[in-house]
């Protein structure tokens, strides 16, 4: 008996049978394209994708339950509470049942964390052993002068009059042009052990000005905050109010210029770049106007909008 189109190409006829289905009430109960909302990212796929892995959460909750009992958004998808941008990692491993990531990806924990909730045992386990062999492959690290296991310095002569004489210092490297010469993460990193670099923050404002100016002016109106720079300081600086879903996967070392924050105030993000070290380097902007009944508004009132980048640096 040949399987019909929405279970082909899937794992286990995809993972309940039409019997089973509607034995649990809810094979007819859901369309076979189903939609679902998590946290903030869209998802759009088939309903046996969801249900491909038999006592997950996702299988209780697209083969056990109603439609109506199932959380939704204001336009009518499945709301899931969880990392949207990590989902799409779950989506995959459903459809075929392989783990497949990239070979830069730092989110491993945050991933099996997600796979445990999903209650996907086979996938969690996955995940432990991939950390498990990625940290037993790391090199150790060179053993440093001066640390226990290096022989101790000689006691120091007794100076004339019976005082101990100061140990002499270290030589410190230098460079031919006679600078000091810094360490592998002395290069890498500033003061305070951290990396120096530049991060820019962009943002479109728009404000509208009719007749009364000082009454109906809606000021600064930012939809969204975009950050420019090193992938590794933007997630050191902004961590989890970081949306890196329009460039997921960059490696640590790349630059961006594609992430945006997850607020939408100018001065959180500078107090987060005031707090990392960051200090404003340098700023411009642009700005056009345009009546408004060409948006739509007024007659007499005008639309500023304008694009400003302030740029941030790290010594």
């Amino acid at each position: 008996m040949a399987l019909a189109d929405s279970a082909r190409g899937m794992p286990n006829g995809g993972g309940v049978s039409a019997a089973a289905g509607s034995a649990a009430g809810g094979w007819s109960s859901f369309p076979e394209i189903v939609e679902l909302n998590v946290g903030g990212q869209v998802y759009v796929t088939r309903r046996c994708t969801v249900v491909s892995v038999r006592d997950s959460l996702l299988w209780r909750m697209f083969s056990q339950q109603q439609p109506g009992e199932l959380p939704r958004d204001s336009k009518g998808r499945f709301f899931l509470d969880r990392d949207g941008f990590l989902f799409r990692y779950i989506l995959d491993y459903l459809r075929d049942l392989q783990l497949v990531l990239p070979e830069h990806f730092p989110e491993r924990s945050r991933l099996q964390r997600e796979a445990e909730y999903f209650q996907l045992p086979d996938l969690a386990r996955r995940l432990a052993q991939a950390r498990g062999a990625a940290a037993s492959s790391r090199p150790a690290a060179p053993r440093r002068e001066g640390s226990a296991c290096a022989e101790e310095p000689p006691e120091p002569e007794a100076a004339e009059g019976g005082a101990a004489a100061p140990a002499p210092s270290p030589p410190a490297s230098r460079s031919p042009s006679g600078a000091p010469l810094l360490t592998p993460s002395q290069s890498l990193d500033g003061a305070g052990g951290r990396r120096s670099g530049y991060i820019t923050i962009g943002y479109r404002g728009s404000y509208t000005i009719g007749r009364e100016a000082q009454a109906d002016a809606k000021f600064r109106r930012v939809a969204r905050i975009t950050v420019c720079g090193k992938t590794a300081l933007a997630k050191e600086v902004f961590g989890e109010t970081l949306n890196e879903s329009r460039d997921p996967d960059r490696p640590p070392e790349r630059y961006t210029a594609r992430y945006y924050l997850k607020f939408n105030f100018l001065e959180q993000a500078f107090d987060r770049l005031s707090e990392a070290g960051f200090r404003m380097a340098a700023c411009s902007s642009t700005g056009t106007c345009a009546f408004a009944p060409e948006q739509g508004g007024p007659a007499d009132d005008k639309i500023w909008t304008s694009y400003t980048e302030y740029v941030f640096c790290r010594d």
